[in-house]
């Protein structure tokens, strides 16, 4: 499994680790999903720090094992990354104590779901963000990304796959602090201490009465979107788009979140 947790004085460290870019396939997308919700029952969990190793925190979905699963004419492969990220986002979303996100190298596809319903982020310089869905011949995460950019910037990040740095989205307020990047882990962990330190019971109420009084429900919104991918997929463009990565012919990394 390419996830690895430590729990350390009321911080559990998740750690996404699949080479060489951190695509996640469905078991660990599920796996992760899995992880978050156990929190709910676990006392010793006070705060949650996301983080990946690698150059990257997250490069999207795993392409070839949806296109292996899928080789058939079939659509399962499909349809379970876009489960799986659904529950991955959510479990973010709905953990019963506070994620920080630590993101370093690069975060695509389900790595703005992911961050995009994080709690706190911080970003190490340089960090880039963005939705390369279009060039995949998919739609999805555009909910999380504009949680992270407003809405103009994200329509046009949407459009055109183009990222935008960590430094942007820290003008936006979105990622709290950019960090050098030997240095990320170790204030996303001094950030979760904060939250750990104090009461847990309150900690936990605060969390869901922020989710309570969100303007936008994600879930809903995310599984909206969702419903194009499946139309683009029935027109062909996402299989078209897939298999040009696979040729070599496309450099990006996430499709179909």
């Amino acid at each position: 499994m390419a996830l690895h947790e430590t729990v350390v004085d009321g911080v559990a460290t998740i750690t996404m680790d699949n080479p060489p870019v951190n695509a996640l396939g469905v078991a660990d997308t599920y796996g992760l999903a899995a992880i978050l919700d156990g929190y709910r029952t676990r006392a010793d969990v006070r705060a949650v720090v996301l983080t990946a190793a690698g150059r990257g925190f997250c490069a999207g979905v795993d392409i070839k094992e949806i296109q292996v699963t899928d080789a058939d004419g079939g659509h399962f492969g499909l349809l379970e990354a876009n489960r799986s990220c659904g529950e991955a986002f959510r479990a973010v979303y709905e953990c019963a104590v506070p994620v920080v996100a630590a993101v370093n190298g690069f975060c695509l596809g389900t790595g703005i779901g992911l961050v995009g319903n994080a709690d706190v982020i911080v970003a190490a310089e340089g960090a880039g963000f963005g939705l390369p869905e279009v060039d995949n011949g998919a739609l999805g995460a555009a909910t999380h990304l504009m949680r992270l950019v407003p809405n103009h910037r994200a329509r046009w990040m949407l459009y055109s796959c183009e990222p935008a740095m960590a430094e942007e989205l820290h003008a936006y307020g979105s990622v709290f602090r950019v960090v050098a990047p030997d240095d990320l882990v170790a204030v996303a962990g001094e950030l979760a201490a904060t939250i750990a330190a104090k009461d847990p019971d309150v900690i936990r109420a605060a969390k869901e009465s922020m989710n309570g009084i969100d303007p936008v429900d994600v879930r809903t919104s995310y599984r909206f979107e969702q419903g194009f991918t499946y139309e683009l997929n029935l027109l062909g463009r996402g299989d078209e788009a897939r298999s040009a990565f696979l040729r070599g012919e496309r450099d990006s990394n996430s499709a179909a979140d």
